[in-house]
């Protein structure tokens, strides 16, 4: 597994493992999978409820935890100060596990306009030594401008939507000029549209590369760390071969030039997020 180098002095795999919806025993033994073939970086949350399934598949897979990059996220109904102390603790319990990799507020909620509350406890629980790095989650230019100046810190990661119709040019630029790794969240698009773009078909073929493999291996070529879901072993061992071939430059600005206008899930000033 490659690495970025993250602002804060830690390192993070350039490629992680989503864990959406993956639950109970089926979740957790998937997750174990990903581990046993060579994900470092789990990525997890309090609103998917699998938490536990993620510590237990930790425990019985035969990766050293200091091994592994792990991640959850904080609710917006957690934004207050005390509730984020208290909800990041009960994450660590329900994970079994003693301090998180990276810990992100999931969404601003800037209409509730607590999300500085939040920063505030993750900059706490990371001096404490509950989590090693902080980060955010779908937070726009000014929301992470707004959270420096009230505490002077950075996040070392910003997760947002982020694929070949929607490549978040304009946040992807704020992140690389202030040395924020960015993540993709849904970065193969669900449904599966750009399976069937030509564009990406003919470096498939050229490649000799699936088309998820041409996005994925896009998508770190633009510093980007892509959190794919797979549950199945060889989709799995396939999203993880993507290191031994690179685009060109070229084809990599030829694929974020895909980008579509209404093509973005979700607007982080109108969406909010519980």
């Amino acid at each position: 597994m490659e690495y970025f180098d993250l602002n804060d002095g830690n390192r993070i795999p350039k490629l992680g493992f989503g864990t959406y919806k993956l639950n109970g025993s089926a979740g957790s033994f998937a997750i174990q999978s990903a581990l046993n073939l060579g994900y470092r970086l789990l990525d997890s949350a309090v609103n998917y409820e699998n938490e536990g399934a993620v510590g237990a598949a930790i425990k019985r897979s035969h990766v050293s935890r200091d091994a592994i990059f792990v991640t959850s996220k904080l609710p917006g109904r957690d934004h207050e100060y005390q509730k984020a102390v208290n909800q990041i603790q009960e994450s660590l319990f329900s994970a079994g596990l003693d301090y998180f990799d990276l810990y992100l507020i999931h969404w601003p909620n800037p209409k509730e306009d607590k999300y500085v509350e939040a920063w505030q406890a993750l900059v706490d629980a990371q001096k404490w030594g509950l989590i090693k790095s902080i980060g955010v989650s779908n937070f726009e230019p000014e929301h992470i401008e707004k959270i420096y100046r009230e505490t002077n810190i950075l996040p070392a990661v910003n997760q947002v939507e982020l694929h070949p119709y929607w490549s978040s040019s304009a946040i992807r630029q704020f992140d690389d000029k202030h040395q924020i790794i960015t993540e993709a969240w849904s970065p193969l698009q669900r449904g599966g549209e750009a399976f069937n773009e030509p564009l990406i078909n003919q470096l498939a073929q050229k490649y000799h590369k699936s088309p998820a493999q041409i996005i994925l291996r896009w998508e770190t070529q633009l510093n980007v760390i892509p959190i794919p879901k797979a549950t199945s072993v060889s989709h799995q061992l396939s999203n993880l071969d993507i290191f031994d071939f690179k685009l060109t430059p070229e084809e990599v600005k030829k694929i974020t030039a895909l980008d579509q206008i209404d093509s973005r899930r979700f607007d982080p000033h109108e969406h909010e997020e519980f």
